[in-house]
């Protein structure tokens, strides 16, 4: 009885304080990962009576979708964990794609309109590369949210970035494009005008970086979205949960996962 009223008193705090919507949520690993490293902030947000539902879309390396789980048509703020079976696939219109294809998958089954995304590291390049190449499609459901931890958007160090190299001008402007950044270049003119909320999340260690990505590489996103974004947000996590790959184990990043995407 006692574990029923804690229940109760959970879901009445969280219907107090959070939307009840059937927007989904999808969550997008980076490299080499899993939907393991998703885990905790989705079960953060279950265990604070956020969400009711969590899902899973697993991605075959041909880009075929398997949604395991059920998603009922009145489930409350429900999860999609997002699993690439290819986890290391760094050809990013090709990350896109696979991601369409979930989005494509929700749609036909669940009937989504409209859906959130949270992205780490690599991740994170899905879900631009789907926005560069799908964005403007109005056949497919939009992106209401959007939450970016560890971007390496122009650079990664110890591969095609230098602790110090990158510098950002006073609109965001990075002094040095990289490869995959020059590719993202044209979304400036592009990415859906006054749709989507970004809250753009990176860690620093002590060095400027999260250990792996230069705190410029991920706050260089802004200068791709060009204003265009509904609004914009940075948060940035000092420390050892600042570690690129500590991030999505982070309480603090849990709590401002949950207030940017679900609080009233």
């Amino acid at each position: 009885m006692v574990f029923c009223g804690v229940r109760l008193h959970r879901v009445q705090a969280a219907q107090k304080n959070y939307i009840n919507s059937n927007v989904p949520t999808l969550f997008f690993h980076g490299w080499g990962s899993s939907y393991r490293a998703e885990r905790q902030m989705a079960n953060y947000a279950k265990n604070k009576g956020v969400t009711n539902t969590i899902i899973r879309a697993d991605v075959s390396a041909k880009g075929e979708v398997e949604l395991i789980g059920n998603m009922k048509k009145n489930a409350r703020n429900p999860i999609v964990e997002v699993n690439y079976q290819d986890n290391k696939n760094a050809n990013y219109n090709e990350d896109a794609k696979w991601m369409k294809n979930v989005v494509v998958a929700l749609q036909k089954k669940c009937g989504i309109k409209k859906f959130n995304v949270v992205g780490h590291s690599m991740g994170n390049m899905s879900i631009m590369f789907y926005l560069l190449n799908y964005g403007g499609d109005k056949r497919l459901p939009q992106i209401q949210k959007q939450v970016d931890i560890a971007g390496h958007f122009n650079g990664i160090l110890g591969m095609d970035d230098k602790s110090g190299e990158s510098k950002l001008d006073k609109n965001g402007k990075p002094n040095i494009f990289r490869q995959s950044y020059k590719k993202l270049l044209a979304i400036r003119d592009s990415y859906p005008k006054n749709q989507i909320d970004v809250l753009n999340i990176y860690g620093d260690v002590g060095d400027k970086s999260d250990g792996r990505v230069s705190n410029n590489s991920s706050k260089s996103l802004k200068y791709l979205l060009n204003s265009r974004e509904k609004s914009y947000q940075e948060l940035k996590i000092s420390g050892k949960y600042g570690q690129h790959s500590k991030l999505h184990e982070s309480k603090e990043v849990d709590k401002a996962l949950v207030s940017f995407l679900w609080a009233k």
